[in-house]
């Protein structure tokens, strides 16, 4: 099993993972704790994954020492044989040729132990830096997790203080003390309009007091034609009329007397 079809297969998922997370990432602090547990079950995987790789490299580990030692037994098997065989070669020639060909047999047995462990060796030493390099990758995965995990609070404080932020601009501008349309915008108007009424009161007020006034002084000016109009039709003759017109004078005077106390008696009145 190789290095990418391990930590390469682990790495897809855990990107498939993260991009459907990133595309459905509605809440911040969801979506991180998701990311988290997506990767923690991505590692163990990987974890698994590489426990087995490492069992399959020691097993054959297993099976090459076993080659060795087979290799040494029968190293020893074909000596002793040999030598059994030397021993006996002189008194029994038979039996020492019976040790000889044990001695071959040991030494057949020797030379493909010797080979099947030979054999062994390139894929135990290629296993061995596999083994090595998913060791690596799985510690790199191990503090990418740990980085998410120690940034997982920042992001989502900092989340939360965007989101705060966002709300408060939207509470302030939905509330524009300048706004003519908004409450204290309305309420200024309604005082502005208040204040007019009452300006418009006192201008009418004093407006109809000198109408007031005029009309005394009209009243007065008719009475004293009055006056004078009855002094002429009394009067006579022109010395009648001088004296008359001194009475009309001072009658009128008296009129206009009797007229201003009832004009003033009038404004009292009113």
């Amino acid at each position: 099993m190789s290095k990418q079809s391990i930590l390469g297969r682990i790495a897809q998922l855990a990107k498939a993972n993260i991009n459907a997370l990133l595309d459905q990432a509605e809440d911040p602090e969801k979506m991180l704790d998701q990311m988290v547990r997506d990767y923690t079950n991505s590692i163990a995987e990987a974890e698994a994954a590489i426990a087995q790789t490492i069992g399959n490299l020691r097993l054959q580990e297993q099976d090459y020492q076993e080659d060795v030692r087979a290799a040494e037994d029968w190293g020893r098997k074909a000596l002793a044989a040999s030598q059994r065989a030397d021993e006996m070669r002189a008194e029994h020639p038979a039996d020492a040729a019976k040790f000889d060909n044990l001695a071959k047999v040991a030494i057949g047995k020797q030379m493909q132990s010797e080979s099947e462990a030979r054999a062994a060796e390139p894929s135990i030493q290629s296993q061995n830096e596999v083994v090595d390099k998913l060791k690596t990758g799985l510690e790199t995965m191990k503090g990418k997790l740990d980085q998410l995990k120690s940034k997982r609070s920042e992001l989502i404080a900092r989340a939360k203080v965007a989101d705060a932020q966002s709300q408060v601009h939207d509470a302030v501008k939905s509330i524009d003390i300048l706004d003519p349309t908004s409450e204290i915008g309305r309420f200024e108007e309604k005082i502005r309009r208040e204040e007019a009424k009452v300006m418009g009161q006192q201008e009418l007020a004093a407006s109809t007091l000198d109408a007031q006034f005029e009309a005394l002084e009209d009243v007065g000016r008719e009475t004293e034609i009055e006056a004078r109009l009855a002094a002429l039709k009394h009067g006579g003759a022109q010395g009648q009329l001088g004296s008359g017109a001194n009475a009309a004078l001072g009658g009128s005077q008296g009129g206009s007397q009797s007229a201003g106390d009832h004009v003033e008696a009038e404004v009292v009145d009113r």
